[in-house]
């Protein structure tokens, strides 16, 4: 979008030196979406109430934003070179926005975010700034001094600055673009090489093509010139011989042709069940003369198929042999004498009239076996003739079946509407409830008449009953109904009632092992952490557990092992014998303490938080034992964070930081 320029944190640069103090004067305003105009902002927010987007956004509109010019004071301080030398060695305190590179369009937004801070060099610089110059102040570090007078300050975790991520984030943006352009550019390069490589192969593939149409051609014409001659003399005494076997195919096609036309008219009819046993003995015969004649054109189908082959073998010797020996005696011949041609000649000669005679003969035994084929082709058409025939008869007999079985549709659809009465009427008898028993023999020597004038008496009868309670067997089954469902329902209760209790024991049972793996922890570090703050000393955590176990809401007792565990005891010793091991009630306060430190850093090992705050912990400590308590906060504050306040120096000697708090006046 043209009037959208993006977060804050997108449209200003500054150095790493600067990243923390920078972070925590903008805060979460570096995420601010800066655009041009305020009516941009409501249509962006009108689009996002459309699509009902969660969280919160912000926005600097460039437009709403007026700065005022503000007059950095020129304090001509100590020189910060030595501790700082990123600022200016001549000043204690440098304007912020001196410090970051932007563009000119977004002044008035950095102005208005980091215009009014000045990064200076101590916490004394800084509060003093603040309350003469009326300006916010920052170190380095991030602690801030704000011009109304509060100090703000703590640990910053520069591992994850929101400015070098940015930084990484536009670095990595950038090596991307740049991978892209350089993806493209190959992928150009690789396009234009593989253009180039497909010509070079299509200029060499044309060109072996030419060069193998060139060899074919010249071995091609010079075959063709040899056997030119004899082709066209076997092409023409070829002739008739394939033209009498196209007219055999054609007929043969015709012949499966109306076979697969009698096949389909035959298909989804029983023949033999709609026949007379005469005729059922004549298809039989007929099936059987057919079946014998199909073994035997197979057979001469199978014979002829031999001969063609061999037929076709011999024309490949005399085309692919003799022709060629041939041609081989015709090149000799010019190369050898005329007595030893004439002599060649003649025994090519004799050669070629025993093929000839050898061609001749298979020519003739392939004649009688196509004409005997021809006679049993015959054969078959006849018996073609009579099966349809046959057909013909066997259509008549479907149709006179296909009328009867309307006439039988017509009865069934009869029978199966008075079976649908009878039903009927049988219900009718099996609402009435228990007959007596002499009720079907009483009314079954009756006609019809007497029959339907009982059944209007007896509907008169029935009217005197109008007014009974009709609904007592509907009310006795809705009640048996719901009896069932409470039945059902009770035993799913029952079913979940014992599932919650198998979780229940499960839930104890986890419960029970993790306060035992909890208190085996803790009571490994609190003997090491012990043993550390009282070298000589000796302690233990003690599980303390009820003689017998509690009892519930009705009187039964629990057996759970959770229920028997009443508490946590303490054993110390402070001089090295297990003898003389003391509970918490018999321990001085100093020793109380130092017993409590330890419980605490043991949880502390166990379960780590953020950070500690520990009010005069020493107060009543002796000076080795502050020590003690000194070293180990300083092991581990490598983990967490520990606030302290205390009037001994010992805990100062190992703090990072610290502040002093004086009376005046």
């Amino acid at each position: 979008v043209k009037n959208y320029h993006g977060t804050l944190i997108e449209l200003f640069d500054v150095d790493d030196t600067f990243y923390t103090c920078v972070e925590v004067t903008a805060g979460t305003r570096l995420f601010y979406h800066v655009v041009g105009h305020d009516r941009h902002v409501i249509q962006i927010l009108k689009q996002i109430d459309k699509k009902k987007l969660p969280g919160d956004i912000n926005f600097f509109p460039m437009n709403r934003i007026e700065v005022h010019d503000i007059d950095i004071p020129k304090q001509q301080l100590q020189s910060l070179s030595r501790t700082h030398p990123q600022v200016s060695k001549s000043q204690d305190a440098v304007s912020m926005m001196s410090k970051i590179e932007f563009k000119p369009q977004f002044r008035n937004v950095l102005e208005h975010v980091f215009g009014k801070t000045l990064i200076c060099r101590s916490l004394e610089v800084a509060t003093r700034l603040a309350r003469q110059q009326r300006f916010d102040c920052i170190l380095l570090e991030g602690d801030q001094v704000s011009r109304k007078g509060t100090l703000t300050g703590g640990y910053f975790d520069t591992r994850f600055s929101k400015l070098e991520l940015q930084k990484n984030k536009q670095k990595t943006e950038a090596e991307y673009k740049e991978l892209e352009q350089r993806k493209e550019t190959n992928r150009l390069r690789k396009e234009e090489l593989d253009k180039e490589v497909n010509s070079k192969i299509n200029e060499l593939e044309k060109r072996e093509t030419a060069r193998s149409k060139y060899e074919m051609n010249y071995d091609r014409r010079k075959t063709l010139l040899n056997r030119a001659r004899e082709e066209l003399r076997n092409v023409k005494e070829g002739q008739p011989n394939k033209e009498w076997k196209l007219g055999s195919l054609k007929h043969e096609l015709e012949q499966m042709k109306s076979t697969r036309e009698s096949y389909q008219a035959e298909l989804g009819s029983d023949l033999l069940s709609q026949l007379s046993v005469e005729e059922q003995r004549e298809v039989d015969s007929l099936n059987d003369r057919i079946q014998e004649l199909t073994r035997e054109a197979k057979q001469l189908y199978n014979a002829r198929i031999r001969l063609e082959n061999e037929k076709t073998t011999i024309e490949n010797q005399l085309h692919h042999n003799l022709l060629r020996r041939r041609e081989q005696l015709e090149t000799q011949l010019d190369e050898v004498a005329a007595e030893t041609v004439k002599e060649r000649l003649t025994e090519a000669e004799e050669e070629l009239a025993e093929i000839e005679n050898r061609v001749a003969a298979f020519q003739r035994e392939m004649q009688s076996e196509e004409d005997r084929i021809a006679r049993f082709g015959q054969s078959i058409d006849d018996l073609h003739q009579r099966i349809e025939a046959k057909k013909a008869e066997e259509k008549e007999h479907l149709d006179k079946i296909s009328d009867d079985q309307t006439s039988l549709e017509k009865m069934q659809t009869k029978q199966s509407q008075l079976l649908a009465k009878k039903e009927e009427c049988m219900k009718k008898i099996r609402e009435l409830g228990s007959l007596p028993a002499d009720a079907f023999d009483k009314f079954q020597d009756k006609s019809s008449k007497q029959l339907f004038k009982s059944l209007e008496r007896a509907n008169r009868e029935i009217k005197n009953y109008a007014h009974v309670n009709k609904k007592a067997l509907d009310q006795f089954l809705s009640s048996s109904e719901e009896k069932e469902k409470l039945l059902k329902g009770k035993e799913e209760l029952d079913e979940a009632l014992k599932s919650i209790q198998d979780l229940m024991v499960t839930l104890e049972h986890r419960k029970y092992e993790a306060i035992q793996f909890t208190f085996k922890q803790v009571s490994k570090y609190f003997k090491e952490i012990f043993s550390k703050l009282v070298p000589e000393g000796v302690a233990e955590l003690v599980m303390q557990k009820g003689d017998a176990p509690a009892a519930d809401d009705s009187g039964e007792p629990v057996t759970s092992e959770m229920q028997r565990f009443v508490g946590i005891g303490i054993r110390v010793s402070f001089t090295g014998k297990t003898a003389d091991m003391k509970d918490m009630n018999q321990l001085s306060g100093g020793q109380k303490s130092l017993v409590a430190l330890t419980l605490i850093f043991a949880i502390q090992k166990c379960d780590p938080a953020p950070f500690y705050l520990f009010d005069e912990i020493d107060a009543a400590l002796d000076a080795a034992h502050r020590r003690s308590v000194s070293a180990m906060i300083k092991e581990l504050s490598q983990e967490a964070q520990f606030i302290s306040t205390t009037f001994r120096p010992e805990l100062l000697d190992s703090a990072d930081k610290f502040y002093g708090v004086k009376f005046r006046n």
